[in-house]
C-alpha cells in the first residue's frame, strides 16, 4: 500500500485539518465538505488523518469491520484483531451494484449458492467514504447516499437477496465549485463545510514544493521526520474521544448558537446540533471541560456557510455572512 503523506507535514489549510479532526473525534458530527482549487491537498489530508488514528477492533473475517462491542448480550464470544481505519473511494462512474453489493456471480454459477458481495458501502463501515468531484455524482448514487446517512444501514434487496448491513462513516466530498452545484439534500448532509485555496504567498509555497518533493524522494524517511508530531496529534484525538463525553455545554453556549443560527435564517435546527456537536469536540481536542464562545467561533463557519439562503440583497459570500453574524452576535 502506498505511503500516505503525514499529516502533520500538510502546510496551511488549517481549517480544513481541524475540521476532519472533529469528524474524528465524533463522527456524530456529519461529513466534511472540502471544496476549493485543485492539488491544495483534500485527498491528501484525509488518507494522512486515516493513517494517524489508531487501529480499531473488528470481529475477524466479517467484510463489514463489525465491532466486537455491540455485538448481541449472550452471544458466543466472536475472535477479533485489530486493523486500519478504512478509506474507501467512491469513485463518479460506479455502478449501484459496486456500491451497496450485489449476488456473488462467481458463487452462484459455481456452487449454485445464493450469497452476498458486499459493496464500497461494506468496506467503508467505521471508517471514511471519500467522493472526489461529489458534486458531479449521479443523481441515484446521490439519492442510495442520503438514506444509508440517514440510516448507518445499508439493506440490499434483490435477485433473490435480503442484506441489512452496518454502514456507518465520515462522508468526506470534495469538488471544484465551478464545475457545478452539490444537491440541497445532500449538501445537509454534510455536517462541516471548508474552502481550501491555493496559496498566495510565495514563502508557503515554496515550504509546500519542498515537502512534496522530499516526500517523494524518500517515503520512509519523510515519514519518519515528521512520526513524532503525528504520534502528539494521534494522542491528541484518542483523549479527545475520552473525554468528549464529559465536556459540558453550557446553556449560554447553546443561547449563543441559537441566535447565531437565526441572525443567519438557517433551515430547520441541524445548524445548532452540528454547531453544538463541533464545538464539543473541539473543546475535547483542546483539553477544555466546557464549551465557550472561542470554540463556537472557530467552528461556526463551517458548521453553518453551506447552510445559508441565497439573499438577492446581499451578495457577500456565505463566509464573510457568517463572519459578520459572528461579530453581532458575540459583541452583544
Amino acid at each position: 500500500m502506498k505511503q500516505p503523506f503525514p499529516f502533520s507535514a500538510i502546510v496551511g489549510q488549517d481549517e480544513m485539518k481541524l475540521a476532519i479532526l472533529i469528524a474524528a473525534v465524533d463522527p456524530g458530527v456529519g461529513g466534511v465538505l472540502v471544496f476549493g482549487d485543485r492539488g491544495t491537498g483534500k485527498s491528501t489530508a484525509v488518507r494522512a488523518l486515516a493513517a494517524l488514528l489508531p487501529k480499531m477492533r473488528a470481529v475477524v473475517g466479517c467484510p463489514y469491520n463489525r465491532d466486537p462491542a455491540l455485538e448481541p448480550a449472550g452471544a458466543p464470544k466472536p475472535k477479533t484483531h485489530l486493523v486500519p481505519v478504512p478509506v474507501v473511494d467512491l469513485p463518479l462512474g460506479a455502478t449501484e451494484d459496486r456500491v451497496v453489493g450485489a449476488l456473488d456471480l462467481e458463487r452462484a454459477l459455481s456452487q449454485g449458492e445464493k450469497a452476498f458481495e458486499p459493496g464500497l458501502l461494506a468496506r467503508a463501515n467505521r471508517g471514511f467514504l471519500y467522493i472526489d468531484e461529489v458534486n458531479l455524482l449521479e443523481d441515484h448514487l446521490v439519492d442510495l447516499l442520503i438514506d444509508v446517512a440517514a440510516s448507518g444501514e445499508n439493506v440490499v434487496e434483490r435477485e433473490g437477496l435480503s442484506v441489512r448491513h452496518p454502514a456507518r462513516f465520515v462522508l468526506v466530498g470534495s469538488g471544484n465549485p465551478e464545475e457545478g452545484e452539490l444537491r440541497p439534500q445532500l449538501l445537509d448532509r454534510f455536517g462541516l463545510s471548508v474552502e481550501v485555496k491555493t496559496p498566495l504567498d510565495v514563502p508557503t509555497r515554496i515550504e509546500i514544493v519542498r515537502r512534496r518533493d522530499a516526500f517523494e524522494r524518500d517515503p520512509e524517511a519523510f515519514t519518519a521526520k515528521w512520526h513524532a508530531e503525528d504520534e502528539r496529534i494521534r494522542k491528541r484525538i484518542v483523549a479527545a474521544r475520552g473525554r468528549i463525553a464529559e465536556v459540558a455545554v453550557p446553556d449560554a453556549a447553546l443561547e449563543r448558537a441559537a441566535h447565531l443560527c437565526l441572525k443567519l435564517g438557517t433551515d430547520g435546527l441541524r445548524g445548532e446540533l452540528t454547531l453544538m456537536r463541533a464545538a464539543r469536540a473541539l473543546a475535547a481536542l483542546d483539553g477544555d471541560h466546557a464549551v465557550g464562545d472561542a470554540h463556537l467561533r472557530r467552528v461556526a463557519a463551517p458548521a453553518l456557510r453551506h447552510r445559508l439562503r441565497r439573499n438577492v440583497l446581499d451578495d457577500a459570500g456565505t463566509t464573510v455572512r457568517v463572519e459578520r453574524a459572528i461579530d453581532e452576535v458575540f459583541a452583544a
